[in-house]
């Protein structure tokens, strides 16, 4: 009888222990860099993510290894580069065609549930009961999420929830998404950011549309750091927030001419701010890091095994060693085709352009559908840009760039040909070699053209039963027989 007692209170001592397990909760926005005020942003004031880092860790150098939503989501659920599982082509696998993971690879929402944690995906603002955004590029099994809610967890169950929101894809693409945008801004604020309060990279021209899309920008960052503040104040009412880690990240950089879907750190570096229990306040990290991190780090602060063959680590526990660079990569976004790869240090970027005969604006329809790729191609051609501007539009890439990002910021001056730099690159170029080898970069071999065409027949059927603008996918349909053109022809 005294056994079983004995037993009984160890059990329920165990219980009590897993009940105050931190929760977590990621706040991921899509496309939108780091225009924080905390980060040095100016032009607008976000007291929410700024009281969050100042509440705990905020790094200055943390980068996407895929500048796309897609590929780069595969990465972090995942805790796994999206070239080492196959994951790396923006939108794929959804066709007849499938991407499987490897056997040992599993989703993080799945590694919580099985450690009794209460899983869910919310979108914010988003559909009582409906799911937020996955974007997995790959089959998995939508029960490793629990609900699309913490609310529904049983009493005292710890909570693993992804936070998805719109972010910079609330400005949409033209006139009546910036005026909606702002609009909307107008109402929560008072008012609205206002165009002369824009200062644009040195990259893009002053052009109207231009700078009423970067206005409309920095209200979708302003609505978005609203929305952090909503969330902090319902873990605060719930009377949770003092034992949760809260992490607030952006998928990838702001959607625009030289952002998304590129290599360059307006694509590549977002904002990664975590706040929570053994996080120590005001601190500020400056190593570089990668997004797919968060995968360990919350699976750590939940004493759950981070397991062998993840690639993320653990950039909290005490005995880290901060990285010397980072990666990423660049491969098919929707039916353009292109592969590029990328290591960054703290002091240099190197960029390998694995298909130098190709444009740098390749067709892409989404792209080319916004108003700001408009407004500079319409300044190109009236020869409005200068040197810095027209880079974008060089019709044959190097096939080599390298930056000192801390003399060159944005990126503008390539030093790969520069003899004072031969030993800089030599020493890049073989990281990215060992990082390619032993990553089992699978992007080193073209995608299929049986993956392709699944991939293309999803993509359109899918349009088409929105009742998309014909010309919108007569162009798609152009740029897939000109892709395939150009992979015939060797380019």
């Amino acid at each position: 009888m005294k056994f079983f007692a004995t037993l009984a209170f160890c059990l329920i001592g165990l219980t009590a222990l897993a009940d105050d397990r931190p929760n977590i909760v990621w706040i991921i926005p899509d496309d939108m860099s780091a225009n924080f005020s905390c980060y040095g942003e100016t032009a607008i004031e976000t007291p929410n993510v700024d009281k969050l880092a100042s509440r705990g860790v905020k790094f200055t150098n943390a980068y996407v290894t895929a500048p796309v939503c897609s590929t780069c989501r595969s990465a972090f659920i995942t805790g796994m580069y999206q070239t080492s599982i196959g994951a790396h082509h923006h939108r794929s696998g959804r066709g007849e065609k499938k991407i499987l993971l490897p056997q040992d690879v599993k989703l993080v929402p799945q590694l919580f549930q099985e450690a009794g944690y209460h899983t869910s995906i919310t979108g914010w603002p988003g559909k009582k009961g409906r799911l937020g955004k996955t974007d997995y590029n790959f089959e998995w099994d939508q029960a490793v999420y629990d609900g699309a809610d913490w609310s529904d967890r049983k009493e005292g169950q710890p909570f693993f929830a992804q936070i998805q929101t719109p972010g910079g894809k609330l400005r949409g693409k033209d006139e009546s998404g910036w005026e909606k945008v702002q609009s909307d801004a107008g109402k929560v604020f008072g008012n609205r950011i206002s165009n002369d309060k824009v200062k644009l990279p040195p990259y893009y021209p002053g052009h109207p549309d231009i700078v009423r899309d970067w206005a409309a920008y920095l209200d979708s960052v302003r609505l978005t750091d609203h929305m952090v503040g909503e969330v902090i104040a319902r873990l605060e009412k719930e009377g949770v927030l003092e034992n949760t880690l809260v992490l607030f990240m952006t998928d990838h950089g702001i959607s625009h001419g030289r952002g998304k879907q590129f290599m360059y750190d307006e694509g590549l570096h977002v904002p990664l701010v975590i706040a929570g229990p053994g996080v120590k306040p005001d601190t500020v990290r400056e190593d570089v890091v990668e997004h797919i991190d968060i995968a360990a780090l919350s699976l750590a602060a939940a004493g759950i095994e981070i397991p062998k063959v993840m690639q993320a680590q653990d950039i909290l526990a005490a005995d880290y060693e901060a990285r010397e660079a980072v990666f990423a990569a660049r491969d098919r976004c929707d039916e353009t085709v292109d592969h590029m790869r990328s290591v960054r240090t703290k002091n240099f970027k190197y960029i390998r352009n694995f298909l130098p005969n190709r444009p740098y604006l390749q067709p892409c329809a989404y792209k080319d559908a916004k108003n700001v790729l408009k407004a500079l191609r319409e300044y190109h051609a009236a020869g409005k840009l200068d040197p810095a501007q027209e880079l974008l539009f060089r019709e044959l890439r190097p096939v080599e760039e390298l930056y000192d990002v801390n003399a060159d910021p944005h990126e503008i001056h390539n030093l790969a040909g520069d003899p004072a730099f031969a030993d800089t690159l030599e020493e890049m170029r073989a990281r990215l070699d060992t990082w390619m080898e032993e990553s089992g970069d699978k992007g080193r071999e073209p995608e299929s053209k049986e993956m392709f065409d699944s991939d293309m027949a999803v993509y359109l059927d899918s349009l088409r039963k929105r009742n998309n603008d014909p010309a919108h996918l007569a162009t798609i349909e152009k740029n897939i027989a000109l892709m395939r053109k150009w992979a015939a022809e060797g380019k």
